[in-house]
């Protein structure tokens, strides 16, 4: 490692007093590197509870063998999951067929709505896994999704009624270690090696990442604090995953809080474009940039990468790129957008679809007119676009003429799923849209716009900072004559 910075140093010499801590590392402030640090002043035993399996490995080769670096999934496996590896990769399933052996085998009237044994069951495996994110001992109301256009409250009780007994059926079906009817996933075994309280048997606990911990694993961590020191790390302006069950528990964690700022991945004018964003999300860090690091902030024409902020507007960049002959790589998201797009090719076709998200709409005009007037669904509109624009079997043809990164002119991909990664140049996509305006006036009488929320400025810090030397703000620019910035 080179020569560590002061807040790296301090942080070293924090750790060695025994207090918990609480580690704000911004984007590209050598994270993992401080970490190793941490561990290599102390001959005390750890353990490093990684967010993927790849971080675990490359953290293994840096730390000493003192710290043993693993997933909270590899710990809850070692301790409890082994007994399950019978039915873990099993064949998967459509899920009705899951249903069925569940015993759902016929339609349930809801409001106006007719709830047919496939979504039963799709809303009853997804109430599971809601479940197995949360710190909640038993199944409840609340993990029970509810589909679009299931409105009302009154709908959505009848649908927990009727889910639930369900649910816990499958849940119960899960803790036969030979065979069951559900298909067995990672985060099974892990809610389960929750529900028994563990004590992992080290001196001190490193959790990366805590910004996008699930309740369930936060629960396990936080109930160590007993026997061991625990060190949270991560960047709260970067907790962008909220809608799938994760949430920023570093803030307000009882712990001393300290701070890495000094960015090695880009200079100083990408991080005062960073800076911007995290003073929008009100994160408790800003970022000071590398000043011998080349970086620029202006327009591309060629960028090794585009960021999106959806899946819809990465297929709508994938396809502008295709057309002008580019070789494209799309980071995940082509087969989720295959299953959209021939949902909606049969609504289009008068067919219905049994796609999670589009299951309750009989005809395509019916999704227009949702996606159109219903605030619910806001966000389908770009992919009704789309659809209405290209044609579904376009979309299909703009899928299977991707190309793996390695051979790509340009990686398209969302701020989500770019999470972790970097590029040497990096444009932001065109579906960042502007916060819309209010009926108030400024003195020139122009119309003043709402406030950047939080969430819009997390995930626009998170794609800003994926860029080493060039940044092309792109679909952010209007940032730029905003009144808040």
């Amino acid at each position: 490692m080179q020569t560590p910075t002061d807040e790296q140093a301090h942080a070293a010499e924090v750790f060695q007093s025994g207090q918990h801590l609480v580690l704000q590392a911004g984007a590209g402030t050598g994270k993992t590197s401080t970490l190793g640090l941490l561990a290599a002043g102390t001959s005390r035993r750890g353990r490093y509870l990684a967010f993927n399996k790849d971080i675990a490995r490359d953290a293994a080769a840096r730390f000493p063998r003192t710290v043993v670096c693993k997933t909270a999934h590899a710990t809850a496996f070692a301790a409890l999951g082994h007994r399950y590896t019978r039915r873990l990769g099993s064949p998967r399933q459509p899920a009705w067929k899951t249903g069925q052996a569940l015993g759902i085998t016929r339609p349930v009237r809801i409001g106006n709505h007719q709830i047919s044994p496939r979504l039963l069951s799709h809303t009853v495996l997804r109430t599971v896994t809601h479940y197995c994110h949360s710190a909640d001992r038993v199944l409840a109301r609340h993990h029970v999704p509810s589909p679009r256009g299931l409105n009302t409250a009154a709908e959505q009780n009848q649908l927990a009624e009727t889910v639930l007994p369900f649910a816990a059926k499958a849940w119960l079906d899960l803790h036969n270690p030979d065979q069951g009817a559900v298909r067995f996933e990672h985060d099974h075994y892990l809610k389960m090696w929750a529900l028994t309280e563990p004590r992992i048997e080290a001196d001190f606990l490193l959790l990366d990442e805590a910004q996008d911990t699930n309740p369930v694993l936060e629960e396990v961590f936080t109930a160590q604090r007993g026997h061991a020191q625990l060190v949270m790390v991560g960047d709260s302006a970067q907790a962008i995953y909220g809608w799938r069950g994760a949430r920023d528990v570093m803030t307000g964690f009882d712990a001393t809080p300290l701070t890495l700022t000094q960015s090695f991945r880009f200079g100083p004018v990408i991080a005062e474009e960073a800076n911007r964003w995290l003073t929008l999300a009100d994160a408790p860090i800003r970022l000071t940039g590398t000043p011998a690091l080349p970086a620029d902030v202006g327009t591309l024409d060629h960028p090794d990468a585009v960021l999106c902020r959806t899946n819809i507007g990465a297929m709508a960049e994938v396809m502008r790129l295709l057309a002008a002959d580019h070789r494209v790589a799309l980071t995940r998201g082509g087969q989720q957008l295959a299953q959209l797009a021939l949902a909606a090719r049969d609504l289009k076709d008068g067919r219905a679809t049994s796609h999670p998200e589009l299951v309750l709409f009989p005809t395509w005009g019916e999704l227009q007119d949702y996606a159109t007037h219903d605030p619910a669904g806001r966000d389908l509109q770009p992919f009704v676009d789309l659809i209405d624009t290209h044609g579904p079997d376009a979309i299909l043809t703009a899928v299977d003429q991707l190309t793996d990164e390695a051979h790509a002119d340009v990686t398209v991909s969302t701020a989500h799923t770019a999470k972790g990664r970097e590029w040497p140049t990096v444009r932001i996509g065109n579906d960042f849209p502007p916060p819309k305006d209010t009926d108030q006036r400024d003195a020139q009488g122009r119309a003043i716009p709402e406030p950047v929320s939080d969430t819009d400025a997390r995930v626009a810090y998170v794609a800003v900072t994926r860029a080493r030397h060039h940044l092309d703000l792109g679909g952010l620019t209007w940032i730029t004559t905003h009144p808040t910035t």
